[in-house]
């Protein structure tokens, strides 16, 4: 493919930037309403269905249908490579879509990756905006939706120090991270504060594991602290720190007519990744200053992804499955994260995707089950009701 590229020889060796990148339009129609925080950009990033909403006369305001067009996933990607530094073969990315941070900033430009990569023989060092470790960045669904199967799948990126030793095709992948636009939920709202006051950095222990050249096997761990509160509502200070583990494990089988991934995912205080969970307060310690312990909630499930390798028709499906497990301990007071009122979710979207040259057409049916209820007193969610939305998504993908 040839792509404009910007060089230059140093000491003999090549420098420059490759640009690369397409332009989307997706045109989407939803059989139901999802608010800003179940849908993002107008709808364009889909989590789940909003729950009834009924007037006076019993018809529920949320059963009503809406349509959209956006170019907003729209991106463009620079590929830089560089002369050798420190004995290491050095090469970094910049990358970049209309997006916007919030949806007051449809259409912004916003970073999605940056970093500078070191390569020795055996070891890899990374240094900056990246995928978060719980993301599968090698063996991710192949959705047509830009949600990429989320809520079922952590979904983030995240400022980053990676270190990967490789000693042969085995490797393990040591991370520590920080937030920037996928942030926790808080008492004051979502913000990259709650872990910047811990004082701590999210932690991540990664192995990959390929068994031949067609299987390869993910296992990780993940440990984060976040401080919700540096003074209570009695202007008091307060240390009360909230810590959560989430892990994953993940395959990826790759054959002649098929390719197949499959990930398991369990995760505390996940609603920074775009799952469902969060944390809550679990007991006031002291009514008068107002200190407050906290308690995660939590959830487990899985997805997988199937899709045919023919070069210029391709048929895939993806379905994935969560489940609220609520907390270890009552909830006592105030709930944040996404989707505390959710039991479980469930999602199934075949698509259909041709491509010639550079131009792909691409067509997806994603309908998202969302069974709300009540939450009880240790944040699971009972006398459940299913909500359904299908999505219909016909997308144009030109690559340059």
């Amino acid at each position: 493919m040839l792509v404009p590229q910007i060089g230059a020889q140093e000491d003999g060796q090549n420098w420059g930037i490759k640009l690369s990148g397409f332009i989307k339009t997706d045109i989407f129609y939803d059989t139901r309403q999802s608010s800003a925080s179940n849908g993002l950009r107008e709808g364009h990033f889909f989590l789940f269905p909003d729950d009834v909403l009924y007037d006076e006369g019993m018809n529920d305001l949320n059963a009503n249908p809406s349509f959209h067009i956006l170019n907003i996933q729209t991106r463009v990607r620079g590929d830089i490579t560089g002369p050798d530094a420190f004995g290491a073969k050095t090469s970094g990315a910049i990358e970049a879509e209309f997006f916007g941070t919030g949806e007051s900033d449809l259409n912004g430009f916003r970073l999605r990756h940056a970093y500078v990569k070191m390569d020795w023989t055996r070891v890899t060092l990374l240094a900056g905006q990246y995928w978060h470790p719980m993301f599968p960045a090698e063996n991710f669904p192949g959705t047509v939706s830009f949600n990429t199967g989320a809520p079922f799948l952590p979904f983030s990126r995240n400022p980053q120090v990676r270190f990967v030793y490789s000693p042969g095709k085995f490797s393990v992948t040591m991370i520590a991270y920080s937030q920037r636009d996928f942030t926790s939920a808080g008492p004051d709202g979502n913000s990259s504060k709650y872990i910047r006051n811990s004082g701590i950095p999210g932690l991540h222990l990664q192995v990959k594991a390929p068994a031949g050249e067609n299987l390869t096997a993910w296992g990780g761990i993940d440990f984060k602290v976040i401080r919700p509160e540096i003074r209570t509502t009695a202007n008091v200070e307060t240390d009360a720190t909230v810590s959560s583990i989430a892990a994953f494990a993940s395959l990826k089988l790759k054959t002649k007519p098929l390719n197949f991934s499959v990930m398991g995912v369990y995760g505390e205080n996940a609603s920074d990744m775009m799952m469902i969970g969060g944390y809550a307060v679990s007991d006031i310690t002291d009514p008068v200053d107002q200190i407050r312990e906290w308690a995660t909630i939590n959830n487990a499930g899985f997805w997988f992804d199937l899709s045919t390798n023919g070069k210029k028709a391709v048929f895939g499906l993806f379905s994935g499955y969560s489940k609220n497990l609520g907390s270890r301990e009552p909830v006592a007071g105030a709930v944040y994260g996404r989707g505390s009122n959710i039991d479980h979710l469930f999602r199934v979207s075949p698509r259909f995707i041709v491509t010639e040259g550079k131009l792909s057409i691409a067509a997806e049916l994603e309908t998202t089950l969302a069974a709300y209820g009540t939450m009880e007193s240790d944040a699971r969610v009972t006398d459940t009701h299913d909500v359904t939305n299908v999505r219909m998504l016909l997308s144009m993908i030109y690559r340059f």
